[in-house]
């Protein structure tokens, strides 16, 4: 979520002597950053997605509700994208090993979730029928990637453990450049994806992205013009992009499902497995392929060059075919990217504050994509947004709402409920009243008033699986509370009128041993929201637990 209040202001700069010390390592960048300005590439269009956070001065964004990275700030700030502060909600597991691929090859295995056979309802917050739309607008899995382009703009090699950033617990001294792999996944119920969340109203559906940053060493220059660019792939039967995935190219029909696009059913079984692939000619690149263990159907996404997928140059924003790669070989505590707020590498991840039911809307207005357009509303009115009075203090933006039974003229599966997604200006729930903040999560292992949990085994690679785990969440750092000496840093969201966050179990399901989320009591909830400790060392808005042995059932 972001907010651009005084309560978020970034912090005058700081050059410590750790920082002044990872400056002189880096070999002062902007003289990097000069000669990367020199070349040459391909110009972005007038519609794209140069910075997933939609604030391009020189490019319209196409999809506006696309989930994004986190970057942390530099020297214990926030981090900041054209004046706006950036950050969004992602509770998640990371999975920690020292066995040779682990950082490079994971096969995940789950349960999608089901939604309840009623309608959503907006009523007594904390006690309506809520869909899984409603709580995450994107479950995913994460992967260190290798882009010399992105932060902090140095080489790398790919699947190697010398990309790694040097000065733990903080990492000042830059490693090789670093992008962040999500295999997103959407849920139903409130299409269309280009300015919503779901491909449709009956099937999930999944998409590779890889976020970089256009920065240099601790953030010492970024581009605004291309701050956080985005790659974005469908994950498709035959493996071809639905339209250009590249920042600088990307279209209408990048964001929109084809016939090709894989759909999968709310309880299918689905593997995942994300690796470096051979992709002919002596090249390698990123694989994400998916199999509908309960259909037999499977798709995948490879990010190649030949695919359409790009880096960014930090100079002029210009895209340069890339074959993306894994950044590293192990998934140690070092193997981390960087710049990101969660210490991401190997992690199951659930976004969620992206949503508010709503009784009515108001403000009819009008949004632009690139060859599209599509009217929305501005305004939530009702009982999630009256549980609270933090809007009229800080002037929550809403939009894009839209109306139960909306089909976005004739174009979709009519919505399923009143809502907003709170992105268009915000990229959140500021005041942290939508249903991910009440207790209307996963209770069950089969849907009741709310959807059943998702079940995941452990990730594997090579069919091993990672000897240590650590929970961590990053909504702090969008809480106006939360200072950069760790007070007022917490979950629930301090003030909060659901006084709930979610959080991860482990359980027996069906004779398996697996992890769930939401507010599950069928086995280990770890503390319940207390798993997640308190304030990283890494940086202040991520509260993590300690790293501990991967725990099992037994």
């Amino acid at each position: 979520m972001s907010r651009s209040s005084s309560a978020l202001r970034r912090p005058a700069l700081r050059l410590t002597l750790a920082a002044t010390l990872a400056l002189l390592a880096a070999g002062i960048q902007g003289a990097g950053a000069t000669a990367i300005a020199s070349t040459g590439g391909v110009s972005p269009r007038a519609f794209g997605e140069l910075d997933c956070n939609g604030l391009s001065p020189i490019q319209h964004v196409v999809k506006a509700t696309l989930p994004c990275s986190d970057p942390r700030g530099y020297d214990a700030g926030r981090f900041f994208d054209n004046g706006h502060y950036v950050g969004h909600d992602e509770p998640s597991v990371r999975f920690l090993s020292n066995k040779p691929g682990s950082g490079n090859n994971v096969t995940w295995t789950e349960h999608l979730g089901v939604d309840p056979t009623a309608a959503p309802t907006v009523g007594t917050p904390g006690s309506d029928v809520t869909h899984f739309f409603e709580l995450s607008i994107a479950p995913w899995f994460s992967m260190a990637i290798c882009d010399p382009k992105s932060y902090p703009q140095t080489t790398c090699t790919p699947e190697s453990d010398r990309n790694a950033p040097k000065g733990a617990p903080t990492y000042l001294l830059p490693g090789g450049g670093s992008a962040l792999l999500e295999l997103q996944f959407y849920p139903p119920g409130f299409a269309p994806f280009v300015d919503s969340i779901s491909c449709d109203n009956s099937h999930w559906c999944s998409a590779l992205t890889i976020d970089s940053l256009e920065c240099t060493t601790n953030f010492g220059h970024c581009n605004p013009n291309c701050i956080e660019p985005v790659n974005f792939g469908f994950i498709q039967a035959d493996g071809v992009p639905t339209g250009p995935p590249s920042p600088q190219l990307a279209n209408l029909s990048t964001f929109s499902p084809n016939a090709k696009t894989l759909l999968m059913n709310s309880g299918d079984r689905i593997q995942a497995h994300i690796f470096d692939a051979d992709i002919g000619g002596g090249g390698r690149a990123l694989e994400t392929r998916v199999t509908d263990l309960t259909t037999g159907q499977s798709g995948f996404m490879v990010a190649s060059a030949a695919n359409g997928f790009m880096n960014t140059n930090i100079g002029n924003c210009k895209g340069t075919p890339f074959n993306f790669q894994p950044e590293y070989n192990t998934a140690g505590p070092a193997e981390l990217i960087p710049w990101t707020a969660l210490q991401a590498g190997i992690l199951t991840q659930f976004e969620i504050g992206h949503f508010t039911p709503c009784s009515a809307v108001r403000g009819k207005a009008t949004t632009s994509f690139g060859a599209g357009t599509d009217t929305y509303w501005n305004r939530c009115l009702g009982p999630y947004e009256s549980s609270t009075s933090a809007d009229k203090h800080n002037g929550e933006p809403d939009a894009p709402c839209y109306k139960v039974g909306d089909t976005h003229g004739g174009r979709t599966d009519p919505n399923l409920v009143t809502g907003c997604v709170n992105s268009f200006f915000a990229n959140g729930d500021l005041d942290f009243d939508g249903t991910s903040y009440w207790a209307n999560w996963p209770d069950s292992t089969t849907p009741d008033t709310w959807p059943s949990t998702f079940t995941q085994l452990q990730p594997t690679t090579d069919g091993a699986t990672y000897s240590k785990v650590q929970f961590e969440t990053d909504a702090a750092a969008s809480e106006a509370t939360c200072q950069p000496d760790g007070s007022g840093c917490a979950v629930p969201p301090p003030g909060s009128p659901g006084n709930f966050y979610p959080y991860w179990s482990q359980a027996t399901v069906g004779g398996q041993c697996v992890w769930e989320f939401g507010q599950m009591q069928n086995g280990n909830s770890f503390g319940g929201d207390a798993q997640y400790d308190g304030p990283s060392a890494f940086f202040f808005g991520t509260l993590s637990s300690k790293i501990m042995s991967n725990p099992t059932c037994s």
